[in-house]
């Protein structure tokens, strides 16, 4: 079961003994993900680069990932449940951070903005590393060619 850990506006009050470090800012809770399959999911993945914490959507912003509803073509959808599977495996692997960073608060959708870590690790770099999704240039760039 992983622990997710709140910093920014979100916060509340600080946390000690569930593997954060304690913050006078930090609110933590213990949570599973799963893949999302209604809007009314509350804790779950939606794609490789976005998930529900607590029914708050979260834009992970350091990655882009492959769509997996408006893709382009079948690559882009499998490349995009793979990363959907695999964000799903890291997110419980150990102890969830979701850090705001940056000036943006919200994207054009209303999605958190936000640095999503698992043990100190950015999710997103897992992934990257993985060949799973990219870093975030500032643009969409086409997944097929």
């Amino acid at each position: 079961m992983a622990v997710a850990g709140f910093y920014g506006r979100d916060a509340i009050s600080g946390v000690t003994g569930l593997g954060l470090i304690s913050n006078p800012t930090a609110q933590a809770s213990r949570v599973t993900f799963r893949e999302c399959y209604t809007s009314l999911d509350r804790t779950c993945v939606i794609d490789g680069d976005t998930i529900r914490l607590k029914g708050e959507k979260i834009r992970m912003l350091d990655i882009d990932a492959p769509e997996v509803r408006d893709y382009k073509c079948a690559s882009e959808k499998e490349r995009g449940d793979r990363a959907t599977l695999r964000l799903v495996e890291i997110l419980n692997s150990g102890t969830v951070t979701v850090v705001r960073k940056g000036s943006r608060d919200v994207d054009q959708y209303g999605r958190s903005l936000r640095i999503v870590q698992v043990n100190g690790r950015s999710a997103g770099s897992i992934l990257v590393a993985e060949g799973l999704a990219r870093q975030w240039s500032g643009k969409r760039r086409p997944w097929c060619l």
